[in-house]
Order: C-alpha cells, then sequence, then structure tokens
C-alpha cells in the first residue's frame, strides 16, 4: 500500500534566501505519511522511531507543489520500515512581469528519499 500527499509550499516554509524551503520540511511531510500508513496498517499513529537514510536531492521553493509518497517495506512484530520520495511536481516559473506563472512537471523531480523505522507498541495494534 502507498500513501501520497501533496502540499503547496507557501511563504511560512521558506527559510533561506531565495525563497528556499528548509530540507527538513520533507521530513515533516514523510511524517504525515507515516502516520497515515501506520493508522492504515495498524489502526494506531505509532512512533517515528529513527531514519535510516535522508537524502536532499534538489532544491525547494515558496510555491511548489510537492508530492510526499512512502509505503512500508517490512513488517516486524512492533516495527514498520518505510520507504519515502518527494517530488516536485509543480513550480513557479514567473518572472517580473508575471510572478504568478506557474508549471506543471511533464516529469516531477525527485527533491528528497528516506528510509526509516516506525515502532507500533504490540497492544496498541488493530488485530488482522
Amino acid at each position: 500500500m502507498e500513501v501520497m500527499i501533496r502540499q503547496r509550499m507557501g511563504m511560512e516554509q521558506a527559510h533561506y534566501a531565495g525563497e528556499l524551503v528548509d530540507g527538513a520540511y520533507m521530513l515533516k511531510l514523510f511524517g504525515d505519511v507515516a502516520t497515515e500508513l501506520l493508522i492504515r496498517h495498524d489502526g494506531d499513529e505509532g512512533l517515528f522511531r529513527a531514519y535510516d537514510a535522508v537524502e536532499f536531492l534538489a532544491p525547494v521553493f515558496a510555491g511548489d507543489y510537492i508530492e510526499a509518497v512512502g509505503e512500508i517495506t517490512r513488517v516486524g512484530t512492533t516495527s514498520r520500515q518505510m520507504r519515502f520520495e518527494a517530488r516536485k511536481v509543480i513550480r513557479l516559473a514567473g518572472d517580473r512581469d508575471q510572478p504568478s506563472r506557474a508549471e506543471v512537471l511533464d516529469e516531477p523531480i525527485v527533491v528528497c528519499r528516506a528510509s526509516g523505522t516506525c515502532v507500533v507498541p504490540a497492544e496498541n495494534q488493530r488485530q488482522h
């Protein structure tokens, strides 16, 4: 099962010069995806234990639309290993004359990849 959320990056996420969004915001999106995966799988939000790997691959700017996807790759007794990817699907394409102009990307740009482990205590798991 794969879960996807899409969000527009606003000025409130822009942290650096040039309206660059903090890479840690992608991890927040992955946390939201992980929560939904756990609820769907176990009926409980669980807890994010650790990231095994995180790769920031391309910049994200205010105005970009990011699609964050994730899936459970392995199920243990209480642990759930997951894989995540964030993709830029729309970006601003404006200039001084048309600052609100945007474009839908033919090919999404992968901006971040990560993998990690979440834990759902046995007593909180929905019985399958």
